[in-house]
């Protein structure tokens, strides 16, 4: 009598699983991408801001200490976005009129560049990911497989039980990373659509300025 399986037909689950979770899901434009969510490499400023045209000045907005200060501050999704726009708006308030423009455009500018080199950097992390699973998935099957041989053949009991237990336990882990890589395929739209709200509120903040 076989061991009774701790997953039922393992084999069908994993191919399941490959053809049709996100995960596995081969893109009609990138099939490296995993993500139900379409893939957009590189957002342009156009995408987030409709302010003025942002001054070549602005793109040195990291040899100003200050800003680059709050541009790192303001792109962490740990601080709220209502305070992240209202400190948008005290340093605004705060500024001599001479250099709001110059001030909000190195700001916008900084926040642009910083949150699109993150989302990238996300990107390329889940891409890696989802190569993993599916090694992970190619090895599970074989692993299953070879158990399917072993029992056929009557082999070691105790073995089998073994190989049955650690098959059991990659799947776990398997289906947990799948959970993890459906949150994960999530942070580059958080990103995108925080830098427009911040942006958004760069935008509004300045035309407040000029009434």
């Amino acid at each position: 009598m076989k061991p009774t399986r701790p997953i039922c037909h393992l084999a069908g689950v994993l191919l399941a699983l490959a053809t049709a979770h996100p995960t596995f899901a081969a893109g009609k434009v990138d099939p490296d991408w995993p993500c139900m969510q379409r893939k957009v490499p590189e957002l342009s400023l156009a995408q987030v801001w409709n302010g003025p045209e942002l001054p070549e000045a602005a793109k040195k907005w990291a040899d100003d200490p200050d800003i680059a200060r709050r541009v790192d501050d303001l792109a962490a999704r740990r601080l709220p976005l209502a305070d992240a726009q209202q400190q948008i708006k005290d340093f605004a308030g705060a500024l001599p009129p001479d250099q709001l423009l110059p001030k909000m455009t190195m700001l916008e500018q900084g926040l642009f560049e910083h949150m699109d080199a993150e989302r990238s950097h996300v990107m390329e992390g889940i891409a890696r990911y989802a190569h993993r699973q599916i090694e992970m998935a190619a090895d599970l099957r074989k692993e299953s497989s070879d158990l399917d041989t072993l029992e056929d053949n009557k082999g070691d009991p105790k073995e089998i039980i073994e190989r049955t237990d650690h098959l059991a336990m990659g799947t776990r882990i398997f289906e947990e990373r799948v959970k993890s890589l459906t949150y994960v395929c999530e942070v580059p739209t958080l990103i995108e659509q925080r830098l427009y709200q911040l942006s958004k509120t760069i935008g509004d903040t300045l035309a407040e300025k000029k009434k």
